[in-house]
């Protein structure tokens, strides 16, 4: 980086410094995750120089030649991984993969069975304020007041009452595993398409730690970071008889050039995701998660649904005198990085929530295990039981400090810009 240090030293040290926070501090947003050297190499690449409308041998631009290449590459990766008849790699979010199902399978103004955001669901499952809550008749099911896991008995019911064309599974903040052949049994009893967002647990699916709902659904979508440890973007996964709809829904539908720099990085993870590694990898994250729920229920907390079956968890603070909004800026100051989440039944807001979500895949690229999960619980239940006292949070932030120390990230990488 020793070009921009020079040309544009402002912008060098904002990402020197992201660099060395990401180093510095406990990554515990479980939708975050660090990729790869290879997988920065791949996205900071020539590639980005490439305009590539359209699809591999089927261009609106000449010299395409190598993009197809990747393209294709990253295809039959993700192919292989997921057991799937067809993939599009090209969407750049999550949320545009999710556009593209709603547009290629849907009227506007069709009704759609989604988890609420409240219950766990994503904004792009229905949210009023987005386009999905905009433009359809969303539908929402949660989660038994009880147990706080999906009512498939209370689902079928809904499916019954309502006839939606098309029901979608997934969600972004709900810690159990999920039954997609349920959900593709209730789907089929209303005629409905079966749409299923995996972008939280993709990694855990991939692994054959989490029931794949590829066999089961007409659609699936996907983000490549999160579990699966890749650069930020989508990918969608579905029958070879709707192929074409959703590559016209992607493009020219919804995007013009697809950002091959990002593609090149997503084959290359896909491709880490196909080794044996990757397995041991995701079970260390499902281990992690489940100590450090364990030990924060020990210490008193109240973990929503009573534990988690996969890389994340709820954690209320409701007999904490703590907001989920609060708990999120106290554990910043000491470098744990959290963040507020509404839980089941909240009586906050959005912007303030009772509860905080905790996710292990970050600790876990770092190499850390179920000790140092316990750990980290007891730090945030220290900081959480005296957090305006300064000499308790100093104390935190410097057991913080030596903890991140023993797991180095981008250790060589930061080396190397510092003496750029």
């Amino acid at each position: 980086m020793g070009n921009l240090k020079k040309k544009d030293p402002q912008v060098y040290k904002a990402i020197l410094d992201e660099t060395k926070r990401e180093n510095d501090n406990i990554e515990l947003i479980a939708s975050e995750n660090f990729v790869s050297e290879e997988v920065l190499e791949a996205q900071g690449s020539a590639l980005t120089n490439k305009y590539a409308e359209g699809y591999p041998r089927a261009r609106w631009y000449n010299g395409c030649r190598n993009v197809d290449i990747v393209e294709d590459i990253a295809i039959e990766r993700a192919k292989k991984l997921f057991g799937a008849e067809y993939v599009n790699v090209q969407p750049h979010s999550g949320t545009q993969a999710n556009m593209a199902i709603y547009f290629a399978a849907l009227k506007l103004g069709d009704t759609v069975m989604a988890m609420s955001l409240a219950c766990g669901g994503h904004l792009s499952h229905g949210n009023p304020h987005n386009f999905s809550g905009k433009f359809y008749n969303i539908v929402p099911y949660g989660v038994n007041r009880d147990t706080e896991m999906l009512d498939y008995d209370e689902i079928a019911r809904l499916a019954a009452e309502h006839k939606p064309k098309m029901i979608l599974a997934g969600a972004s903040a709900y810690p159990r595993a999920i039954d997609f052949k349920r959900f593709k049994e209730i789907a089929d009893s209303v005629g409905a398409y079966l749409f299923v967002d995996i972008a939280h647990i993709a990694g855990l699916v991939a692994a054959g730690l989490h029931q794949s709902p590829v066999p089961y659904s007409q659609f699936v979508t996907s983000t490549t970071h999160k579990t699966m440890r890749g650069p930020r973007g989508g990918f969608i996964m579905c029958k070879e008889e709707f192929a074409k709809d959703i590559d016209m829904g992607i493009f020219p539908g919804l995007q013009g050039g697809p950002l091959m720099h990002v593609i090149a990085a997503k084959a290359v993870c896909f491709k880490e995701a196909l080794t044996p590694g990757f397995k041991v990898y995701q079970k260390q994250i499902m281990k992690n998660a489940k100590a450090f729920s364990d030990e924060l229920s020990k210490l008193g907390y109240r973990i929503v649904a009573g534990g988690t079956d996969t890389h994340l968890f709820l954690v209320d603070l409701s007999n904490r005198n703590m907001t989920g909004k609060d708990a999120a800026a106290v554990l910043d100051k000491v470098g744990i990085t959290i963040n507020k989440n509404l839980i089941p039944f909240d009586t906050r807001s959005p912007f303030v929530t009772s509860g905080i979500r905790i996710g292990t895949p970050a600790v876990t690229t770092r190499g850390m295990k179920e000790a140092e999960m316990r750990l980290i619980a007891r730090l945030i239940d220290e900081v959480i039981s005296d957090p305006s006292g300064d000499k308790n949070l100093k104390g935190v932030s410097g057991e913080v400090k030596k903890l991140v120390k023993k797991f180095p990230l981008y250790k060589n990488l930061i080396r190397r810009i510092e003496k750029e």
